[in-house]
């Protein structure tokens, strides 16, 4: 399996029910590659690796008496707006809507079939910490006023 992008210090290792669902999901949604998959002896998914961008997911079924384990992603991409709707199209459920964020970034989130959040963002500006730290106070200053 190991082609194109290998293990990184962190790799994403999603255990999950119905994985083979999440894996066509990736490959829809966010033009994941498919590396390769481990069978069980029913013929169902029991492990597959897919690279999204420059990144490899591990995917696992996970066992009756396991519980899931979803996660919260982030997925950095050149068009936020394109790939949300591509991703709805392909089965996820809209939770936040593009948006120009205070620290410069156009972002959204969709949960994809296996309830994992993915934040799908691009970025719009450079900033110092120091200019997101007051973006932010005043993002948290008008929101809380509403």
């Amino acid at each position: 399996m190991r082609q194109g992008p290998t293990f990184r210090s962190v790799t994403p290792y999603l255990k999950l029910q119905n994985c083979a669902a999440l894996v066509e999901f990736l490959k829809t949604a966010f033009d994941g590659i498919e590396n390769g998959r481990l069978l069980k002896p029913d013929g169902t998914l029991l492990h597959a690796e897919v690279v999204v961008g420059e990144s490899l997911l591990m995917v696992h079924e996970a066992p009756a008496h396991w519980k899931p384990k979803p996660s919260l992603l982030y997925l950095q991409v050149n068009d936020t707006d394109a790939v949300y709707r591509r991703a709805i199209a392909a089965g996820a459920t809209p939770v936040f809507e593009p948006a120009d964020m205070y620290y410069g970034e156009r972002v959204a989130c969709v949960t994809d079939v296996a309830d994992n959040d993915w934040w799908i963002a691009s970025p719009l500006e450079t900033l110092s910490l120091a200019e997101i730290q007051e973006r932010a106070n005043s993002y948290i200053a008008s929101r809380d006023a509403h």
